[in-house]
C-alpha cells in the first residue's frame, strides 16, 4: 500500500507533539511494509528520511495555465480571507511576529497564486496564506504521484487532503491530534473550526488519538460516530547510553514542564502548585521549558510569589535537549487543562521519571502508573508531586512500572491500527 501523506512539520523541526507523533507513526508503517510520501511545506534537508519519500512543497512550481485545478483556485480565494491567523500566538507576541515578518524581504511579493512559492512552514501571521498555498499545491503532487490513500495531519492540512482527494478519487483519512477546543477553551476561532469540521466531514474516516477527542469530534462538531475511530500515540524507543551519565549540579530536586505555554497545557496551575511545594519544601528547583503566549504572565507570576529564584524559564527544547531535561528531572508534570493525548510524559517516563498528570489529558487513558489529578485541583497537585519526591518507595515503583508500562506502547503497534483504518476506508469507497 502507498500512501500520500500531509504534514505541517516534521523532526527535527518542530513546535510541539504534531511533528514527533507524525515521526513515530510514518517509521512505524514503513515497517509494515505501507511507502509513505510525506509532504511538508518546508524541508530543511536535515530531516531523516528511513524507508520513506519527503516531498518539499516549497519546490513545487504551478502551471496555472492547467485548468484541472481552477475549482482550487475558487477554494484558496476564499481561505485566503483573514490571513493573520495564529494559532498558540497572543497578543504580546503577534507585534514581534509581525516587526519578524517585515524583515524577511525574501517573502515580500509573494502571492499564494505564484509560480513558485517559499513556504516559512512555521506559525507565523501569514499562516492562513500558507495553508491556501498547501493546498494547492497539494492538488499538484496528487495529479503527479501513485497512491491508495490520503492522510492528513491536524487542521493545516485537511484543506490540501481534500483537494487530493478531488482530484484522484482516493480515499481521505484525516488525523485529529487536537482540535479547537483543546488550543482556546470556548473562545474557538471559527475560522480554525470551519476548517476543522469541512476536513472531518470531506473525510471517509476521522483518526482521533484518544476517546476523550473522540467525544469532542462526535458532539462539538457533529461527525458520524461510524467514521471516528480512536488510535493512541505511542513513544519512540530511546536508546542514549550518554544521558545515563547526565549529571546535575544542583543539591535541590528537580520538576519540570515541558510544553507550549498556553492556556491549554495549563501552565498557570503549574506555577501555583510549585508555590505550595516550595512552602513546605525550599529545597526543590521547578523548571518551565517551553515558549508561548502566556510565558511573559508566568514569568511575572513567578517574581509575584518571589518564587523566582527556584524558577528557571528555559525557553523551548527540542531533540537532544528534551532528553537532557529529563535526565535532570526527578518529577515530570503535565497539568493540561485539555490534552488530546499528550507524548511527553511518555517520554519522561521512557527516561526512568514519575509524572504527574491531569485527568483531562487522552494519555491517562493509557497509563496506569502516573499520579492523576485534576487539572484545577491545585493541593492535589502540589500533593503528587511533594509525593514523588520525598517518598522513594512511591517514587521507585512509578519508575519501575512506567518503564515497563512505556516500553510496551510502541508506534509499531499504533501503525497496525492505522493500517487498519487504510484498509477500511478503502472498502468504502470502492
Amino acid at each position: 500500500m502507498r500512501v500520500l501523506m500531509f504534514g505541517w512539520e516534521f523532526p527535527p523541526h518542530i513546535t510541539g507533539g504534531l511533528g514527533t507523533a507524525c515521526f513515530g507513526l510514518v517509521k512505524g508503517l514503513t515497517k509494515q511494509g505501507v511507502e509513505v510520501i510525506f509532504v511538508v511545506p518546508k524541508a530543511y534537508g536535515d530531516e531523516s528520511k528511513e524507508g520513506f519519500r519527503l516531498v518539499n512543497a516549497s519546490d513545487m512550481v504551478m502551471d496555472f495555465t492547467n485548468v484541472k485545478y481552477q475549482e482550487h483556485w475558487n477554494r484558496i480565494k476564499f481561505l485566503e480571507i483573514g490571513s493573520n491567523l495564529i494559532p498558540y500566538v497572543g497578543p504580546e507576541d503577534f507585534e514581534r511576529l509581525k516587526e519578524e515578518e517585515k524583515l524577511q524581504v525574501t517573502s515580500e511579493g509573494q502571492s499564494v497564486f505564484s509560480e513558485r512559492y517559499q513556504f516559512s512552514g512555521k506559525y507565523g501571521i501569514n499562516l492562513m496564506e500558507e495553508v491556501s498555498r498547501y493546498a494547492l499545491v497539494a492538488s499538484v503532487i496528487a495529479q503527479q504521484n501513485t497512491y491508495d490513500v490520503i492522510h492528513a495531519h491536524d487542521w493545516l492540512t485537511y484543506p490540501a487532503g481534500i483537494a487530493a482527494k478531488k482530484i484522484s478519487g482516493k480515499p481521505l483519512v484525516v488525523h485529529v491530534h487536537a482540535t479547537e477546543f483543546d488550543r482556546s477553551g470556548e473562545n474557538v476561532n471559527q475560522t480554525v473550526y470551519n476548517l476543522e469540521r469541512e476536513g472531518m466531514e470531506e473525510a471517509d474516516l476521522v483518526i482521533t488519538v484518544s476517546h476523550l477527542t473522540r467525544q469532542i469530534v462526535i458532539e462539538r462538531y457533529g461527525i458520524d460516530p461510524e467514521k471516528v475511530i480512536t488510535v493512541h500515540n505511542a513513544v519512540e524507543p530511546v536508546d542514549r547510553p550518554e544521558f545515563n551519565e547526565v549529571r546535575k549540579h544542583l543539591k535541590e530536586k528537580v520538576v519540570t514542564f515541558l510544553g507550549r505555554v498556553t492556556f491549554q497545557k495549563g501552565p498557570d496551575y503549574f506555577i501555583e502548585a510549585a508555590y505550595k511545594v516550595l512552602q513546605k519544601d525550599p529545597d526543590v528547583r521547578f523548571v518551565m521549558a517551553g515558549s508561548g503566549d502566556l510565558l511573559n504572565k508566568m514569568i511575572r507570576r513567578a517574581a509575584q510569589l518571589h518564587i523566582g529564584t527556584k524558577f528557571h524559564f528555559t525557553g523551548f527544547l527540542k531533540g537532544a535537549e528534551v532528553d537532557t531535561m529529563f535526565a535532570l528531572s526527578d518529577v515530570y508534570v503535565m497539568p493540561s487543562v485539555s490534552e488530546p493525548f499528550g507524548i511527553s510524559p511518555l517520554e519522561a517516563m521512557r527516561s526512568n521519571v514519575p509524572v504527574v498528570i491531569s485527568k483531562q489529558s487522552g494519555v491517562s487513558e493509557v497509563l496506569k502508573h502516573a499520579l492523576k489529578v485534576d487539572f484545577w485541583d491545585i493541593d492535589a497537585l502540589a500533593d503528587a508531586i511533594y509525593g514523588l519526591l520525598h517518598y522513594e518507595g512511591l517514587k521507585k515503583m512509578f519508575i519501575r512500572y512506567g518503564k515497563e508500562e512505556v516500553d510496551n506502547l510502541k508506534w509499531d503497534n499504533a501503525a497496525g491500527e492505522v493500517l487498519a483504518v487504510y484498509n477500511q476506508a478503502q472498502t468504502l469507497v470502492h
